[in-house]
């Protein structure tokens, strides 16, 4: 800070961090604070840490028990505030699910997460594309389509993954870093690349690697 002192610096930063430490704690929605009510459903021992993304349609969204959202994480169901939704739940997210800091996932009409999914930071999982068959129209104008998505209990979706409409994940499937998944991804995987393709699958006694040639998920 310009103008103090190298000590007094020091004392006010460990001031500020604390306080905005114990303002994160106190802020953070708890299933008893108000805010939680606004969901659809809120589960026993599940935390939104704060501060919380960008974010409207908690009332299509249900997040199960002893879950963790990190702070800075969008949940959204539909364009904006208000907009009623076809489905219910939009997005739901498991039980004892850990969604890491900076990830958006935003809903249309059904992205289901199933119980104990662990994401890295800054993925991103959407239920909708833009339309752009007309040629005549911008591409951001035109009507949307919706396909649901699914990830299975039990999966690891790394940093900066982007989890494309359609997607079907299976269970105990993990989605490496800054992979882009489309299609069906068959259970007990590990899919990597854009767009992601298997390298490796449990054949029910160990842990073995695709063949360079073999199709991957989509």
């Amino acid at each position: 800070m310009p103008g103090l002192r190298p000590t007094t610096r020091a004392v006010v930063g460990s001031v500020v961090r604390s306080l905005a430490e114990r303002v994160a704690r106190v802020a953070a929605i708890g299933p008893a604070d108000r805010a939680a009510r606004s969901y659809g459903r809120f589960g026993t021992g599940s935390i939104v840490a704060w501060p919380t993304g960008a974010g409207f349609g908690e009332r299509w969204i249900w997040l199960g028990s002893d879950t963790l959202i990190a702070a800075h994480v969008t949940l959204s169901a539909g364009m904006g505030p208000g907009q009623q939704m076809v489905t219910d739940p939009v997005v739901r997210i498991g039980d004892r699910c850990l969604i890491g800091r900076g990830t958006a996932i935003v809903g249309h009409f059904s992205i289901d997460i199933g119980d104990d999914v662990y994401m890295g930071m800054n993925v991103y999982i959407t239920d909708q594309n833009h339309g752009y068959e007309n040629l005549d129209q911008p591409i951001g104008t035109q009507t949307p389509n919706d396909d649901a998505v699914s990830i299975g209990p039990g999966s690891w979706i790394g940093s900066g993954a982007v989890i494309l409409p359609g997607a079907r994940i299976g269970s105990h499937v993990v989605v490496g870093a800054n992979s882009v998944v489309r299609g069906e991804v068959p259970d007990n995987t590990v899919v990597v690349g854009s767009p992601a393709r298997v390298v490796r699958r449990h054949d029910g006694s160990a842990w073995v690697r695709d063949a360079p040639d073999q199709p991957g998920p989509g």
